[in-house]
């Protein structure tokens, strides 16, 4: 078998019991099938929720709270007791753990985003577990991941995964919900995940989960953007993801062969910067930046809005005002104001520089055409 990277996510309903605390016969279990996969020599991350499900009952909830600062409390107390149940279970089997806790804020700075990259890559090498999940505690409404679902498929991508595993308590994608529909038939699988299937998929998750299944279709289409295939369903055995690895899952496989990665700097442009202002393009200049891979020039500018510095992140939209893309800028929006329209040796007499007036380099642009991320 070749080996693979690969990114494990357990859902919270995959870990708790029936009255919402965190299960320890299952959490062993999931711990069997993760030492299991990485005897066989695959890397392996796990993304797992449980948190919150683990905590809130000694909070004196009955329930999972749905109040932000309940939520947060509960994940305070839980997340604690989560990472030493994984810790005692992989010590068993001679595996070490370290722990990840990612908020949305970690990622939108470029350098953050290259630090949880280096970390994971250098704990990988050192045969280490890595375990991560949203930092719950502190995470700011309106800048979480969502769930761990798109937790999962964003560090797929950003460890460049080949495959990344859904573990939940369906067995895999439906035409309709199979809980309410006995005659939904399951797809086995899927070669891309299109608009309409996220639109018709319901999005109810369970009373100790916070995703469904429609978060997990989302996921797994940005996942597959990214370059990594994925396996939504489910399984029991400590050779449960030993099956899902070699196709014998019980669940719906999702991704041709091969896939095309997605490079980290492209990743960080599409999916965490945050753009910092706008610029227009004409025709020409929309035309050769997205579709004939070229850099942005001064001449092609029409427009410049907002204010921004050199080395931030702006869109770049075309006559229509419609975004084709967003890029890191070499120069301020002071600066482009005086050279926008103008050839490149204009450009390089008023900004008293000898070098290429390239506004926005290709390799530093990201083009919103065709990539479906």
């Amino acid at each position: 078998m070749k080996k693979k990277r690969i990114v494990v996510k357990i859902g919270s309903s995959s870990l708790t019991n029936t009255h919402g605390g965190l299960c320890i016969e299952k959490l062993q279990e999931h711990g069997q099938a993760l030492a299991r996969l990485k005897a066989q020599g695959h890397e392996v991350i796990l993304v797992s929720s449980g948190a919150v499900a683990a905590g809130f009952t000694d909070l004196g909830y009955s329930t999972r709270p749905v109040s932000i600062v309940g939520k947060q409390a509960a994940a305070a107390i839980g997340q604690g007791q989560l990472l030493h149940a994984y810790s005692e279970e992989f010590r068993k089997h001679g595996i070490v753990t370290a722990q990840l806790l990612l908020t949305r804020q970690n990622l939108l700075a470029k350098d953050l985003y290259q630090n949880a990259g280096a970390t994971l890559a250098e704990l990988l090498k050192r045969n280490i577990l890595p375990i991560i999940n949203e930092n719950d505690s502190v995470s700011v409404e309106g800048l979480t991941f969502g769930d761990n679902d798109m937790l999962s498929a964003l560090v797929s991508g950003l460890v460049q995964a080949q495959m990344l595993i859904i573990l939940t308590d369906i067995n895999g994608i439906y035409s309709d919900n199979p809980r309410s529909n006995p005659d939904a038939e399951r797809y086995d699988f899927l070669s891309e995940i299109p608009d309409q299937l996220i639109e018709e998929t319901s999005s109810e998750g369970s009373i100790v989960g916070t995703g469904g299944m429609k978060s997990k279709v989302e996921a797994a289409q940005t996942a597959l953007a990214l370059g990594t295939h994925i396996f939504i369903g489910s399984g029991s055995g400590p050779d449960k993801l030993l099956d899902i690895v070699e196709g014998n899952g019980d669940g719906t496989y999702i991704g041709d062969e091969p896939q095309a990665t997605v490079k980290n700097s492209k990743q960080w442009l599409a999916l965490h910067s945050v753009a910092h202002g706008k610029i227009e393009v004409d025709h020409g200049a929309a035309l050769a930046i997205s579709q004939q891979g070229r850099s942005l020039l001064p001449v092609g500018i029409t427009e410049i809005f907002g204010r921004f510095t050199a080395e931030e992140v702006v869109e770049v939209v075309d006559p229509a005002g419609e975004v084709i893309g967003r890029g890191q800028v070499n120069f301020s929006s002071e600066e482009l104001q005086e050279i926008k329209g103008l050839c490149s040796k204009a450009a390089r007499v008023i900004t008293k520089t000898g070098k290429r007036q390239v506004v926005i380099h290709r390799s530093q642009w990201f083009s919103h055409a065709g990539k479906g991320i």
